[in-house]
């Protein structure tokens, strides 16, 4: 080769290396200021995520959030820190555990006085809106969202009619700018009576291995897969908007499945059935197509991570951790441990729980174990026709399945799962003198998280007055 072809070939690698630079940042943690992408989150509302069938659910044929992780990356470990709502997602939008947050029930605000990645992103020249579900968006000073007409907000509302011409002229009129915007979808929320239940078989339902198998269950079994449905079909829709108005190639779309849902054992609990969620990132050009990731997230690293994407950081006394690297192919890990806190009032009853969970064991605290547990919405003895009444009928004249029920209801101080081998969480192993020694690491290591965010265990779930 002689000197002219050398240097040429020397200058084309220089750029080349610019560009690369340019697109996934100089290094793991930044992103060029020159290409910021857009974001786009598409979050559910109650979804059992294993439903899905990218994450190998076979009720359902969620066509188009399957074609979004064969485009992109799909995360194996993604686990709520509290399985309801409004914590969920006031930890997205703080990066904070609840108990810093403030939000550690469901309904009760966070603190007036922090900040969130509407003032994180926004310092960075973002424009961050909402449309969609908006309870967990108060007081305005800590969430100052650009709210968009286009989703349904209520999420217990009959309807989720919703129009795309809104969220359409937001992402075409921002001169450039960048953009994150959030699409919070009701879901598939209660009181499941949208979408087309007649599309599955009750009779052929697989149904989760820790629940009692009545009429009752799978009727709305049915009705609650009509709306995941309409939920991959939102999904869809957003893609395609993304593709007509020319922003796909520039967008960052992730949708994310909130937490588990309102059947026994799932929402309001700190078994897999309700902490455990998902997430999928497409990135084009930038997150490599057709990907799984098996690191640890929780949602209080999100908005760390938005920062490390729009090009800046996120303070440092957050509870989130930035898993860019793991998005850019740089990383395989995240965090060690996901940890977990229900506190049950007002859904019911006080019953305090704890939880701390690597990628094969989970151990649970009850920290009132000699308290029975009660919701107030699934488990109301005045509910007669309810889906729980049938569990309890059903235990009454075939019994063997009282194991089921008093699982729910009656809980020991310690529960110890190896998730591997029992996803279901069915056979406890705290009392098994082989795991002794992994009881008593897991329970130091949870006490010390909770010291570390203030956290005094069963005194918190309390009566509090809650912010208007």
């Amino acid at each position: 080769m002689n000197k002219k072809c050398h240097l040429i070939l020397i200058t084309l690698l220089v750029q080349l290396s610019l560009n690369v630079q340019t697109a996934v940042g100089s290094d793991s943690t930044e992103i060029n200021n020159a290409r910021r992408p857009n974001v786009v989150i598409i979050m559910a509302d109650d979804l059992d995520s294993r439903q899905l069938s990218c994450y190998g659910g076979r009720n359902i044929k969620t066509t188009n959030i399957d074609k979004l992780a064969a485009e992109g990356m799909k995360f194996n470990q993604m686990i709520a820190s509290e399985a309801m709502c409004v914590p969920t997602r006031a930890s997205l939008f703080t990066g904070l555990y609840p108990m810093r947050h403030g939000s550690f029930q469901n309904h009760k605000g966070v603190y007036d006085s922090l900040k969130s990645v509407c003032h994180y992103l926004g310092d960075l020249g973002y424009k961050v809106a909402l449309t969609g579900k908006d309870h967990s968006t108060r007081p305005a000073a800590v969430f100052p969202f650009t709210f968009i007409k286009g989703f349904e907000p209520n999420c217990v509302a009959a309807t989720d009619d919703y129009t795309l011409q809104d969220i359409r002229q937001f992402i075409t009129t921002q001169s450039g700018d960048p953009f994150c915007l959030f699409i919070m979808s009701i879901n598939p929320h209660m009181p499941w009576t949208m979408g087309d239940p007649s599309e599955f078989r009750a009779d052929q339902l697989q149904l989760p291995a820790h629940w009692v198998d009545t009429k009752e269950t799978r009727t709305q079994y049915c009705k609650f897969l009509a709306e995941v449905r309409r939920l991959d079909n939102q999904v869809g829709d957003v893609m395609q908007l993304l593709k007509e108005t020319g922003h796909e190639k520039n967008t960052i779309f992730i949708f994310l499945g909130e937490q588990g849902p309102q059947f026994p054992g799932g929402k309001w609990n700190l078994w897999d059935y309700g902490q455990k969620s998902s997430m999928i990132i497409r990135w084009p050009g930038v997150v490599k197509p057709g990907t799984a990731s098996e690191a640890i997230i929780q949602y209080e690293d999100i908005t760390p991570t938005l920062c490390a994407l729009a090009g800046g950081k996120a303070p440092d006394d957050l509870d989130g951790k930035n898993f860019l690297p793991v998005m850019l192919g740089r990383g395989k890990e995240n965090r060690q441990y996901a940890f977990g806190i229900h506190n049950n009032i007002p859904e019911g009853t006080p019953y305090p729980i704890r939880s701390i969970r690597d990628k094969r064991y989970k151990l649970i605290m009850n920290l009132s174990p000699e308290i029975k547990y009660y919701n107030k919405f699934m488990m109301n003895p005045n509910h007669k026709n309810s889906l729980w009444s049938s569990w309890l009928k059903k235990d009454s004249t075939s019994p063997g399945n009282g194991r089921l029920i008093t699982r729910i209801t009656t809980r020991p101080a310690l529960e110890l799962y190896d998730l591997q081998k029992d996803p279901y969480e069915l056979n406890n192993l705290a009392g098994d003198a082989a795991y002794a020694t992994l009881v008593k690491t897991y329970s130091a290591r949870l006490k010390e998280w909770m010291k570390q965010q203030n956290d005094d265990g069963a005194s918190v779930d309390r009566v509090y007055q809650l912010s208007k």
